[in-house]
């Protein structure tokens, strides 16, 4: 089975990354990147949300995001899968040339490799869960089945 590796926004597959300057809009805002989205989410507090919504690096809405001086929202551990999800199919349904380099993967299996994650990537070494590489993996099963 192919694996495909993927992690820096400027290298090969970049686009899977949550830092790839590709604009979403879900329920009708615009997040200049998933990373935007994906950090406001955590996130109840209405002056929070606007603030990482106007970060203008991914990674400024990341930093935002993990501060831990801001309250997470209830429940927010059990419906980041989700939310990610939604990031995901956003991103690859609003821009075709996303689409197409996942189409392109065919049945190969995709890991987001980096030592800093080991939620969303493999920690490196393969130990992590890979949440990103099965949910953009899943994207693509159901854009195949269309």
């Amino acid at each position: 089975m192919k694996v495909i590796h993927f992690y820096s926004e400027n290298a090969d597959y970049g686009c899977f990354s949550n830092f790839f300057l590709h604009p979403v809009v879900i329920e009708g805002v615009t997040y200049l990147t998933t990373e935007h989205y994906f950090q406001a989410q955590k996130f109840m507090d209405k002056k929070i949300i606007k603030k990482i919504i106007s970060a203008k690096k991914p990674i400024e809405a990341a930093k935002l995001g993990r501060n831990r001086d801001f309250p997470l929202r209830k429940g927010w551990e059990s419906m980041k899968d989700e939310v990610m999800l939604k990031a995901i199919r956003a991103k690859v349904e609003q821009h075709s040339e996303v689409k197409e380099i996942l189409l392109s993967t065919g049945n190969a299996i995709l890991v987001e490799r980096t030592e800093k994650d080991n939620y969303w990537g493999d920690g490196g070494d393969g130990s992590g869960k890979n949440r990103l590489g099965k949910i953009l993996m899943k994207v693509r099963d159901e854009w195949n089945a269309n």
